[in-house]
């Protein structure tokens, strides 16, 4: 009894804890939101909004998240089709 009052806050925290970084994963590789802020990011730099250089950092940074995401997709569909070994 007393060990399940001292681990269940601790699970909680840890279930609570993946979770965010779940979500977080998500906003940072997804590939439909990358997209989508490399078009905001292009229209803001044709309306002059931003710099040359601004632009080119912040293009850099989506398009390394855009290879990240790229790589664990292809790593899923790997794994998903992986052949069973007998």
């Amino acid at each position: 009894m007393l060990h399940k009052l001292v681990t269940g806050p601790l699970n909680m925290v840890k279930k609570v804890g993946g979770k965010i970084q779940e979500e977080a994963d998500k906003e940072l590789y997804d590939l439909p939101t990358i997209q989508k802020k490399l078009v905001q990011l292009q229209m803001k730099y044709e309306l002059q909004e931003m710099s040359e250089e601004e632009y080119k950092h912040k293009e850099a940074e989506l398009l390394e998240r855009y290879e990240i995401a790229k790589r664990k997709e292809l790593e899923q569909w790997k794994a998903l089709t992986k052949p069973k070994e007998e």
